[in-house]
């Protein structure tokens, strides 16, 4: 997916303040794809982090490849080889790093099959540091999962890989949950990366549940919502309409929420996709559980492309991402919006305070 051109959105700058100064530790963001926008969007982000208002963080990075990219880019940016101690102290001045094993090839459009290895260790460090309690959260930039592929990655994807490293280093097996969180709302699929065919078949009472319970936990422990309001969206247009258009939301959704309301959690619904996300109805909740991949992102994407974050609930961590791809086609021309970027640092840490809080 291609970033749209910045610059950043000035309102977002507008609505955060100090508040990150409470974080004691920084966080963790990985490189990602070193030919992707990634890295100049970190180059962008640290050089105006003072209007932005960004916490400080450290990157899982090879220097040298950052300090090239920034004298290409003329990003007037200092790269400093740091360790998570000393990162906030260093973040006021130059762009805390890291080091990788090894030495970034790739560049700008131009990928390299040897810097996959890179890209999968610096997500690694970022988990061993944080669940060793140095880092505060984990945000990753873009990855290419197809370059990724052709490297002999054996995971669908970015999250769970994210979970095996979890159970690896904890020995807790981990149910991820997806969750895009805009400043107007938040929604989580059940099913995500399988085609629309496959997924009255994939969708059960179980899952339903499952993905509701992590739902509900996070949005106490990691947003702060004492008792979080959760609406369910129906498979079938207009939920079914009575099984006049299909039996799933009678047969296994509406189960699902008997049982979610049977454990306390405000779970209501089956309610039609049509008319739960216009103003008046996303006042009666806090987050949506959708049925599918784009009944959840089609409107969270609509409201806000450019500030919406993609979280994952259920690690023992905290974990954010920009919600966009490596965008290859402009990486490079300096061209890149860093907001998405900018709204994942800033729930990550934000989360991390609310954690805090809430013990």
């Amino acid at each position: 997916m291609t970033a749209h051109p910045h610059p950043t959105n000035v309102k977002q700058r507008a609505q955060y303040g100090s508040q990150f100064k409470a974080l004691r530790k920084p966080l963790a963001l990985t490189l990602g794809e070193p030919a992707g926008i990634g890295p100049e969007l970190i180059l962008q982000t640290w050089q105006d982090r003072q209007s932005l208002r960004v916490p400080p963080f450290i990157v899982m990075a090879d220097a040298a490849f950052l300090q090239r990219l920034a004298h290409t880019m003329k990003l007037p940016v200092n790269v400093k080889a740091s360790t998570p101690e000393n990162a906030i102290a260093d973040f006021s001045s130059a762009l805390p790093v890291m080091a990788l094993s090894g030495k970034i090839t790739g560049s700008a459009n131009a990928p390299q099959a040897g810097d996959s290895a890179l890209v999968c260790e610096a997500i690694s460090r970022a988990v061993e540091l944080t669940l060793e309690g140095r880092t505060t959260a984990i945000v990753t930039a873009p990855i290419n999962k197809k370059a990724l592929y052709d490297s002999g990655f054996n995971f669908p994807g970015h999250t769970e890989f994210l979970a095996s490293l979890a159970q690896e280093i904890t020995g807790e097996p981990y149910h991820p949950v997806m969750m895009l969180a805009g400043p107007e709302l938040r929604v989580v699929p059940v099913t995500i990366h399988i085609a629309l065919g496959e997924v009255v078949h994939r969708l059960t009472t179980d899952l339903i549940v499952q993905t509701g319970v992590i739902v509900n936990r996070e949005l106490v422990n990691h947003f702060g919502i004492k008792e979080p309001r959760i609406a369910v969206c129906g498979l079938n247009p207009h939920a079914g309409e009575n099984g006049s258009m299909g039996m799933e939301d009678i047969s296994v959704i509406a189960p699902a929420i008997k049982q979610l309301q049977a454990l306390g959690i405000g779970a209501f619904g089956p309610l039609s996709a049509d008319t739960l996300f216009h103003a008046r109805a996303r006042a009666k909740y806090d987050a949506v559980l959708c049925m599918y991949h784009d009944q959840a992102l089609i409107p969270a994407k609509t409201l806000a492309f450019d500030d919406s974050v993609n979280v994952t609930l259920g690690l023992p961590f905290i974990r954010t991402s920009p919600d966009h791809g490596t965008a290859y086609d402009i990486a490079g021309k300096g061209i890149a919006n860093p907001s998405s970027l900018v709204a994942a640092l800033k729930l990550a840490a934000s989360m991390a305070l609310k954690t805090a809080e809430t013990g």
